[in-house]
């Protein structure tokens, strides 16, 4: 990796004091499971790297009678196991649990799975960000078994990483940042992953002098399950996920949000689907009507078109165990 300046600031203020105005000067580090291999690998190469280790104050959660908040350098171990996210919020726990590997557990944070960069192995080869080779997408014409089967039309072709994102757009929660100052803003969780318009773009809403402090997440009463379709053996992302969130009123169902996860450029809120199950009975056939929904608008590439059966799959899974919780 290529040498850089090494902050341990002891505070949110002296952190954001730190940070370059423009992305790619400075980065980051939270638990270091992304950072570290993006530096040794040379596709990022910052002068400064900030780490948020000393900052007490973005650790730890919280739970009153509205909602849980999570300090966003939180562990994704200390958050699956914590007894106020298991009941309220199985979705998230179970997003964090399935990710599996004790050694990523321990060291990730909540705020690193939502910022991570994509696993696109054409960007982790250095073709950025759209996996172009000069004007040729490499996504298009090679390999792409498991690239978006949704937004395919724009040049972001990746997937979006995070196992937390698409079940906190489901529960509707907010991500707080913080800037330069004490500059404080709150951004919805279906705001805050974006698709990128060229390699110079992130993949989400943060400023590059701004830092993920909090997730809160409303205890609304939503009965909420998230499902995953992965490799039989391993601990690489999974194929598709689907987090489901609904409310019931006089036996039927409300408010009804499916967000696909690992089928788009951002965790995909498929809209049709919430609209397909609301007003109905929650059993086999409506789970399948929904499921069938979700999937409206698909356009697979030439090499990723089973990943149209496993959503459908993981959505109507995912509605059956939040039934049964």
């Amino acid at each position: 990796m290529k040498s850089f300046e090494y902050a341990a600031p002891k505070n949110i203020k002296e952190a954001t004091a730190l940070l370059s105005d423009n992305w790619g000067e400075s980065e980051i580090l939270a638990g270091g499971t992304d950072l570290v291999t993006c530096l040794k690998q040379q596709i990022a190469t910052p002068k400064r790297v900030v780490s948020l280790r000393n900052i007490s104050d973005l650790r730890g959660i919280k739970a009153d009678s509205k909602a849980v908040r999570i300090g966003a350098m939180t562990t994704l171990e200390d958050f699956a196991s914590n007894k106020d996210v298991q009941k309220h919020f199985p979705s998230l726990a179970t997003a964090a649990k399935n990710i599996a590997s004790p050694q990523i557990l321990s060291r990730g944070s909540v705020g690193g799975d939502l910022c991570q960069r994509p696993r696109c192995w054409y960007y982790r080869n250095g073709f950025g960000l759209l996996g172009k080779n000069g004007d040729t997408s490499q996504i298009k014409e090679g390999d792409n078994r498991y690239h978006a089967i949704f937004g395919t039309d724009s040049s972001a072709l990746f997937v979006n990483p995070s196992s937390l994102g698409p079940a906190l757009i489901a529960l509707g929660a907010t991500l707080k940042a913080e800037g330069p100052n004490g500059k404080k803003r709150e951004i919805p969780a279906a705001e805050f992953f974006s698709v990128p318009k060229s390699d110079k773009d992130r993949e989400y809403a943060l400023k590059a002098n701004e830092i993920l402090t909090e997730i809160s997440v409303p205890i609304s009463g939503l009965k909420n399950a998230t499902y995953e379709i992965r490799h039989r053996q391993g601990l690489d992302w999974p194929y598709v996920t689907a987090s489901v969130a609904y409310g019931e009123k006089n036996g039927n169902i409300s408010d009804a949000r499916v967000v696909l996860g690992h089928v788009a450029a951002t965790p995909w809120l498929a809209a049709s689907a919430g609209k397909a199950l609301n007003n109905s009975a929650l059993n086999e056939d409506a789970a399948a009507k929904c499921a069938e929904a979700a999937v409206e608008g698909a356009k697979p590439l030439s090499r990723n078109g089973y990943k149209v059966q496993l959503a459908k799959t993981a959505v109507k899974r995912a509605l059956l165990a939040a039934r049964a919780a």
